[in-house]
This record gives structure tokens, C-alpha cells and sequence, in this order.
């Protein structure tokens, strides 16, 4: 198995330690903006990509699984020459960030897991919706998929945004968005989260639907060397409904321990 080549944009210093940024299902680059320029200012050289069948990366037709998807990141480390990297994933990111963990560990400084989940399999309705998006496009689901990311509250007060991440949705190709429905429904990694070893931050949104609180906390009383903290307001996309106080639990994170 080897990765493909995918999208991906660089900002920061050369010299400074790479953090690899990792989004979520039916996300591209853009969803990272909130991060990107809190990183730069700190020193970090911040690496956002695409998944495969997301944004500008290539389609392979799927079905995915989870372990292409950290092929492709582990490419994406090789190309850029980096050795090591600090590893910010948020749902499907952090599942892939687990993965790695399990399999890759001496790639990772540290390792932050944002509003993700270790178990989400059969039953939570995958096939479904990767059935309905092959039928009807991304764009049938993506009203939906943004009221799971954003609390009520923050959706009311900014609907520019509502419009900016439904469209970001509705424009993933249906093959992409399906492809990687199903590598998360037959992902393989709660059972080995002990062996990830790696300094690992695990963040919650206390307002998270689709990877509820306790997620979390059943991913961080698994992996040995983690602790755990909660955003409020936050949803799906804590990163952008509460970008500060995401960015400030990273910056920490990632300060102690260089």
C-alpha cells in the first residue's frame, strides 16, 4: 500500500517544526483558516491537505479505508522531507491521527485529536448516507452536515459562514465523500489506542452531535500518555466556532512538548 499525492498548501517558516493539519469529512483546506495564523505567529511551519476524494486531491474510486487514508499523509510527510511532525486532526483528521498513532508512531511529535471518535462502525448509518451521495451529490447532505457542525446559536449569528461551509460541503466530489463514509464505518483502531504512545491532546465540543463528548473521553482513558479538555460553545467544528480557545489548548500542547 503507498499513498497518493495530495493537496496540500504550506505556510510558515521553513525551519519552523511542521504541524500537519487533518480535517474532517466533507472539508478541504479552508476549513483550517482559523488555526493557521496563531501557528505561523508561534514559529510552526502548518501543513493543511486534503483528503483523497476531497477539495483538489485526487478521486480513486473507493471504497476507502482507513489505512489509504494514512498512507496518504505519511506520502504527503516523504514529499515534504519531513521526519516528524506535530499531527492536528478533527474527525475524520483525528481518526486518521489515531491510525497513525497505532502505526506510524516515530513519524509524530504530538499528537491532538479534535471532536473525533475511535468507533463509529456499522449501525451509525454510513452506508446509508454514502449511498444517498452517490445517488444525489454532496450537495443533498450538506444542510445537514453544517447543522451538525455549529451550534444553533453560532449558526443564527453568522450565516455567511452557514453558506461558506454548506458550499465547501456541497462541492466534495460524491465519490470522495462516500468513499471515505466507508472507510470510517470500517475502521479498525479503538482496540489499539493503548498503543499510541505519542503526547496526545483529545478535545471535545461540548455541543458535539456527531462525535459526542463521551468519544472523547473513551479515546483519551485508552491512550496512556493523553489528557483531555472541552470547548463550550462547540460543536463539530469547535475549530471555528471557538477558534481561540482551540488554538490556545494546541499552542499549549504543542509548547510542552517540543
Amino acid at each position: 500500500m503507498s499513498g497518493i499525492a495530495v493537496n496540500h498548501l504550506v505556510d510558515g517558516p521553513d525551519d519552523g517544526e511542521p504541524v500537519i493539519l487533518s480535517g474532517s469529512l466533507g472539508s478541504d483546506v479552508r476549513m483550517w483558516e482559523p488555526q493557521v495564523a496563531d501557528l505561523v505567529a508561534a514559529g510552526y511551519r502548518v501543513v493543511r491537505y486534503d483528503h483523497r476524494g476531497h477539495g483538489r486531491s485526487p478521486v480513486p474510486r473507493g471504497p476507502y479505508i482507513l489505512a489509504e487514508l494514512g498512507e496518504d499523509a505519511l506520502a504527503l510527510l516523504d514529499r515534504l522531507g519531513i521526519q516528524r511532525a506535530h499531527f492536528v486532526g478533527l474527525s475524520l483528521g483525528g481518526m486518521v491521527g489515531m491510525w497513525l498513532g497505532e502505526n506510524a508512531r516515530h513519524r509524530l511529535r504530538t499528537l491532538t485529536l479534535c471532536c473525533t471518535s475511535a468507533d463509529l462502525g456499522p449501525g451509525s448509518g454510513w452506508s446509508e448516507r454514502a449511498r444517498r451521495v452517490r445517488v444525489e451529490g454532496t450537495g443533498a447532505v450538506a444542510r445537514a452536515v453544517v447543522e451538525r457542525w455549529f451550534t444553533p446559536r453560532w449558526r443564527v449569528a453568522n450565516p455567511d459562514r452557514v453558506r461558506f461551509y454548506e458550499a465547501m460541503v456541497a462541492a466534495t466530489p460524491p465519490e470522495g465523500y462516500a468513499s471515505c463514509c466507508q472507510a470510517i464505518e470500517t475502521m479498525d483502531i479503538v482496540d489499539t489506542l493503548s498503543s499510541i504512545t505519542v503526547a496526545t491532546l483529545v478535545i471535545a465540543g461540548e455541543q458535539d452531535s456527531a462525535t459526542p463528548p463521551e468519544h472523547a473521553h473513551s479515546i483519551a482513558a485508552a491512550i496512556p500518555s493523553s489528557r483531555i479538555e472541552s470547548i463550550s460553545p462547540g460543536a463539530h467544528l469547535s475549530n471555528a466556532e471557538s477558534p481561540q480557545a482551540v488554538n490556545d489548548l494546541i499552542l499549549g500542547h504543542l509548547a510542552a512538548n517540543r
